[in-house]
């Protein structure tokens, strides 16, 4: 394998239920106390700032935020202060920025102007030693190791559960229930045959459509991003309720469509989208708990019922990266090597 095509991502893809254990044993304490200090200043709002991937991590941490704390939350527009120099009010704000590398002169400038204006920061990255790290008042290590592989996958997972345990942290929970994940995400991992399947499906697909509800739309997102920068397809993901406003017109019988589908109620939500796209005969993949895979001719179970719906996120996202490294292959590309790629953008 080493040498080969996709050799360093396929080799971080397998490395994710390790990073997730070594969260749980060593990083938990940590992002415990963390969050007691920050729980202690009792902020008010809270915002997050990220780019690419980490915006997806991001997202998700909203949905935590919103549905968890019931704080109100948002997403900033960094260039509001990098390009534009706006000066906002932020006392009594929680300003949280993720980030794989810590490295974007963008997220440190933002983090740095928040925390001047009176924000609380926070850091969350994969490295304690980053610009950024340097500039936030707390940092969170996602402990995932050098991650070399453009197409990031285990940092995204690791910023998935360091958020979850956080949000659980300043509610002054343990997260426990993320116990199971390296152990389910291990199963995942294992069933690539079913993915290389799947993946034959969209070797020569020429636009892709990815949906979701809930705490599974930061997982469409991250996965059209995947599918867009490994194998170059067009892959578009919209929220359900989106989707039904106008999107919905571009889909029929040969036009790819992944539904991500949790166990509650962002599931639940996503049914009228289901029974759309099957009115369509739309080519529907399923992507979620077995009954719902069983619903329609192509898909992947996943272990749904073995955790809350606020972590499915962690599990339902691996078999979709493993689609994205298929795929890429079958299309005779490398998804180590990502055309006009880097690792670090120098965006302001």
């Amino acid at each position: 394998m080493r040498g080969q095509p996709g050799w360093i991502m396929f080799g971080e893809m397998a490395e994710q239920p390790q990073v997730l254990h070594r969260i749980l044993s060593e990083g938990a304490p940590r992002i415990r106390e963390t969050a007691r200090r920050i729980a202690a200043r009792r902020p008010r709002f809270v915002l997050l700032s990220a780019r690419g991937t980490s915006d997806h991590a991001a997202l998700y941490a909203k949905y935590l935020i919103e549905v968890e704390l019931g704080l109100p939350c948002g997403l900033t527009s960094m260039s509001t202060t990098t390009a534009y120099g706006a000066k906002p009010h932020l006392d009594d704000v929680l300003l949280i920025t993720v980030s794989q590398s810590g490295g974007s002169p963008e997220l440190a400038a933002t983090t740095k102007a928040a925390g001047e204006a009176g924000a609380l920061t926070l850091a969350v990255t994969n490295n304690p030693d980053s610009p950024l790290a340097e500039v936030a008042q707390f940092h969170i290590d996602l402990l995932a190791g050098p991650e070399k592989a453009l197409p990031a996958t285990k940092t995204y997972t690791a910023e998935l559960l360091c958020l979850y345990l956080l949000v659980q942290g300043l509610r002054d929970r343990d997260g426990s229930a993320a116990r199971v994940l390296p152990e389910l995400a291990e199963g995942v991992l294992s069933r690539g045959e079913e993915v290389r399947h799947l993946a034959g499906r969209y070797r020569f697909a020429e636009r892709m459509v990815i949906t979701a509800r809930g705490f599974g739309y930061p997982t469409a997102k991250e996965a059209a991003l995947k599918l867009m920068e490994t194998s170059h397809i067009p892959a578009l993901a919209y929220s359900g309720a989106d989707l039904l406003h106008g999107p919905l017109a571009m889909v029929d019988n040969i036009s790819p469509v992944i539904a991500i589908v949790t166990e509650g109620q962002g599931g639940q939500a996503l049914q009228p989208v289901l029974d759309r796209l099957r009115g369509r005969g739309a080519d529907l993949v399923v992507v979620g708990p077995s009954r719902q895979v069983a619903a329609v001719a192509h898909g992947f179970a996943l272990p749904t019922g073995a955790v809350p719906e606020a972590l499915q996120p962690v599990l339902e996202i691996l078999p979709l990266q493993k689609l994205a490294y298929e795929v890429t292959i079958a299309r005779g590309q490398d998804p180590d090597a990502p055309r006009a790629m880097a690792k670090e953008t120098g965006t302001r």
